[in-house]
């Protein structure tokens, strides 16, 4: 059978294409991810996850990570969970390590059946997040519409946490792409929008860097309870309640932060070479 064989996951509705190209073999640049992603002509999802052989002696694999419009991200937190629930049922294990361009990330399988990923250690360092000038990370000096005065943070990759009366009510699919642009953030940013609902518990809704609206994003929720406890509203561990569901996240005193949560896997099958050619 030709094509290349792929497997469809997600976790809390954040959903993923897992390419296996840990025999080298694959290479999939910046334009078959476009075509891909597309969810009228291709498979689609909200992050391109391809295997590749590890690099580090201390990672079972590398993960790259493509967003819809084919721009590469540094990290993907269900991504992570989903990959390492893959890899974990093929090795027979309960704990794996994987490489990505944040760095190495371990992953842990509970008995529970929910999936924790180690994300390395959150920043509010304006250089680390990376900001173009340097500014309080803590209230920057941003606003659109009902958005203001968010919280920086890096996880792997740079995010814009406003904190809001109802996080329902706000018009992420209009205000988001102008806030990922922002010219304080050079590398572009993910948006969230947040509410504390209960005592250590958030509701989060978010705008992702490259791939719009989405139902769950990990490293959004990881950087909305690192952002939530800078400013004092909860504890280091909270729940984070996304549009596909809820997930645990601990900013541990070491600076890691810690998310747990359910994986899926909704189908398999084999791209064809069709969908691909002319891509580049």
């Amino acid at each position: 059978m030709t094509g290349i064989a792929f497997t469809k996951m997600h976790g809390l509705g954040n959903d993923f294409v897992v390419l296996d190209g840990r025999d080298g073999d694959l290479a999939v640049g910046a334009a078959q991810a476009r075509a891909i992603g597309d969810r009228r002509t291709g498979v689609g999802f909200d992050q391109l996850l391809i295997l590749e052989p590890a690099g580090s002696a201390a990672a079972d694999l590398f993960m790259r990570i493509r967003n819809p419009d084919g721009s590469e991200a540094e990290a993907c937190g269900n991504g992570t969970r989903c990959v390492a629930a893959k890899v974990m049922a093929e090795k027979g294990t309960d704990s794996l390590n994987i490489e990505t361009v944040a760095g190495v990330l371990p992953a842990t399988l509970g008995a529970d059946g929910l999936v924790t990923v180690d994300m390395g250690p959150a920043s509010g360092d304006w250089q680390a997040i990376p900001l173009s000038v340097e500014a309080d990370t803590l209230h920057l000096g941003i606003e659109n519409g009902p958005l203001k005065d968010p919280v920086a943070v890096n996880v792997g990759n740079p995010h814009m946490v406003f904190f809001v009366d109802d996080a329902e009510a706000v018009d992420m699919e209009g205000l988001g792409p102008d806030l990922e642009h922002h010219p304080l953030y050079p590398e572009r940013t993910n948006v969230e929008a947040a509410s504390p609902i209960g005592p250590d518990r958030l509701r989060m809704r978010v705008w992702e860097r490259g791939a719009g609206i989405t139902r769950a994003c990990g490293s959004g929720a990881c950087a909305t309870a690192v952002a939530a406890h800078r400013r004092g509203l909860t504890g280091r561990k909270v729940e984070v309640v996304l549009d596909g569901g809820a997930l645990g996240i601990e900013w541990r005193a070491d600076g890691h932060v810690l998310m747990t949560g359910p994986v899926a896997t909704s189908f398999e099958g084999r791209l064809h070479p069709a969908l691909l050619e002319g891509a580049g």
